[in-house]
């Protein structure tokens, strides 16, 4: 790839962290529970659509690519660690921090509750729910047909209500994005500023 098709490539991926990464962490966020780790796979996404940056400029949804791969990165790192096995047996989960950067409290105790269901109705939950994600689009995401997706989110969505105490489960849209200065770090992708004083993105 020529010089001028990289600088245009870097270009893409540099656009699409300032759309989609607040976004992209929120729903990894409801996937994971922990905030850092959902960062750390949104981050690790972007570096990919890099590494392969001939790829990613030829991708029609870019959001639906770097969601995909930090969700097969997510995944991957359950089944290593065995992390979300032992979760769901010993009844431990991570605790979110009291203030989430770009979450509220209502979002905070939903990802809360999310850790208690099981992981194939999480992702269902989050991708229709914190990913805006039509229960189509989630069918073809998890590989599953959309009457699974529907029972899935009929399943999640009462159990939701009991471990919220009947609080609706229908979450707000992602917040809003606001320009963040382009910082590169290691990965060659800005990072995000703190926005000193607010607890929302």
């Amino acid at each position: 790839m020529g010089t001028g098709e990289e600088l245009e490539a870097r270009e893409a991926v540099r656009a699409a962290y300032s759309a989609y990464y607040r976004r992209l962490v929120a729903a990894l966020y409801g996937l994971t529970g922990d905030y850092s780790e959902a960062q750390d796979l949104v981050q690790e996404a972007y570096a990919r659509a890099l590494a392969r940056s001939k790829q990613f400029l030829d991708v029609a949804d870019p959001e639906a690519w770097l969601r995909t791969v930090a969700i097969n990165l997510a995944r991957t790192r359950f089944r290593r660690r065995k992390l979300f096995d032992t979760l769901v047996r010993t009844g431990r989960v991570n605790r979110p921090p009291d203030t989430v950067p770009g979450l509220d409290p209502d979002r905070v105790a939903l990802v809360t509750a999310l850790q208690q269901l099981s992981r194939a109705t999480r992702e269902t939950i989050v991708l229709h729910h914190l990913a805006d994600l039509s229960v189509h689009e989630v069918a073809e995401t998890l590989g599953v047909p959309v009457g699974t997706v529907k029972a899935r989110l009929s399943r999640g969505r009462a159990m939701l209500a009991t471990l919220l105490g009947d609080r609706s489960v229908e979450t707000p849209a992602p917040p809003a994005h606001r320009p963040v200065p382009a910082q590169p770090t290691r990965t060659g992708v800005p990072a995000p500023e703190p926005e000193p004083g607010s607890h929302h993105a």
